[in-house]
């Protein structure tokens, strides 16, 4: 009988939790029906059946994070007993065990944080005479002397990681401060003063929570980030504006607005100097040939990065159709993985929270984002007189390795002319 088993749904994808089941156990399923929903780092997305038959035992109940390959689920023909269904439940099982008390659910055992501190005390009992581990977490052992059956694993399945190991050292050490390791792919966050019990509440990250925090952390680590700040005015783009919402029909879904039209200044401005829309690859840089731009979008589960492709190839009334229909769906999680990959460049905007400037971490593998804050009056001399002036302050981090200072202040410089000259965006 075929299994079902957690897919690989996206390219960064290590493991998935199950949201939600669409199907119950008996019922009859249809090759390419719905029959879960699956959180991966990116989205929820939608499971289909690979085979016809029934659905007889549901081995990954809901909020049960499971490793890409292990069996979720068994299909057969109605009639698998009992016995072989448990059989074949006991591998996926096993990567989820821990040793949390009899009664506590499997989701919460997965998603609570392991506590670890100098007073601790690990037992082989429950792991394999094999201790899973990567090659990088053993030498990292052996350097700092610590027992790899000591240490718990936090990576997909039980895998013992390099932060891990450290974790365990920092925990051995006398008079160090509490360790906690987060869920899988999160960084160990040291602790000098854990509050005492009922003092706060824990609230467990999303899936996409934990993975931004990774990345996010990576990020800064690996890519040496410097920022350009540029004063733009916008005043006439503000009025551009207005002059094309004018011509849309009132019941329009179509509408401009300021994030579209810089979306649009962005892409047209990669276009004449491909030198920032880059990745850096070790040895070499990747200029890419299309122009992808990726929206940041706040969602109750976290931010996601929508991406808008061939963003200078298109119309404004296009983007402005894709950017709402994309942060809508972002929001609903009905995002497709295609939907948030290959960007190329990515815009943050938090000018709608009345933030005038700040600075956004880049999204990796991209070496540039721009933060963009509020549009604010301010008054400005002009042929000897005071007048007043709409001012947006846009925010490039750029990564050094891929990106020059003198490069990127002449895209910045490319940017501020097209947006001040906004006819020029479209022509």
């Amino acid at each position: 009988m075929p299994d079902i088993i957690m897919p690989r749904l996206s390219d960064t994808m290590e493991d998935g939790v199950v949201s939600a089941w669409l199907k119950n156990v008996g019922d009859q399923i249809t090759r390419g029906e719905i029959v879960a929903e699956i959180e991966t780092d990116k989205a929820l997305m939608e499971l289909e059946a690979y085979d016809d038959g029934v659905l007889e035992k549901i081995l990954a109940e809901p909020g049960v994070r499971v490793p890409i390959g292990e069996p979720i689920a068994i299909v057969g023909d109605g009639t698998a007993s009992d016995e072989v269904s448990a059989v074949r439940g006991t591998a996926a099982a096993a990567t989820r065990s821990s040793d949390a008390p009899s009664g506590v659910g499997s989701a919460a055992r997965d998603a609570a944080p392991q506590r670890v501190s100098h007073s601790d005390t690990f037992s082989g009992s429950c792991r394999t005479d094999v201790v899973k581990s990567s090659p990088l977490a053993r030498k990292i052992a052996r350097e700092l002397g610590v027992d790899m059956d000591s240490v718990v694993g936090t990576g997909p399945g039980g895998r013992v990681t390099k932060r891990d190991v450290e974790a365990a050292h920092s925990a051995a050490e006398p008079g160090s401060p509490t360790v906690i390791v987060t869920p899988p792919d999160a960084s160990a966050i040291a602790v000098q003063d854990v509050p005492a019990s009922g003092e706060f509440a824990e609230v467990v990250l999303t899936t996409i929570q934990r993975v931004s925090a990774t990345r996010l952390t990576e990020s800064m680590q690996q890519a040496p980030h410097f920022y350009l700040t540029s004063a733009i005015d916008v005043t006439e783009l503000f009025a551009f504006r207005a002059r094309i919402n004018a011509t849309q029909d009132a019941a329009s879904d179509s509408k401009v607005s300021v994030n579209d039209l810089l979306v649009k200044a962005v892409a047209v401005a990669l276009r004449k100097d491909s030198s920032v829309n880059v990745s850096y690859a070790g040895d070499k840089l990747l200029r890419h040939k299309g122009i992808h731009i990726g929206i940041a979008v706040a969602t109750p589960a976290g931010l996601l990065v929508p991406v808008i492709r061939d963003a200078d190839r298109k119309r404004i009334s296009e983007i402005a159709t894709e950017s709402r229909d994309k942060a809508t769906r972002a929001r609903d999680r009905k995002l497709r993985a295609d939907d948030m990959t290959g960007g190329t460049f990515t815009i943050s905007n938090l000018g709608m929270f009345g933030i005038e400037q700040f600075t956004a971490v880049i999204n990796s593998p991209e070496s540039a984002i721009l933060a963009v804050g509020a549009a604010a009056d301010e008054l400005r001399l002009e042929n000897d007189e005071v007048v007043a002036r709409k001012i947006l302050r846009v925010t490039l981090s750029a990564d050094h390795r891929a990106i020059d200072g003198a490069v990127a202040a002449q895209f910045m410089a490319t940017l501020k002319e097209l947006i001040e000259n906004p006819l020029r965006i479209v022509t």
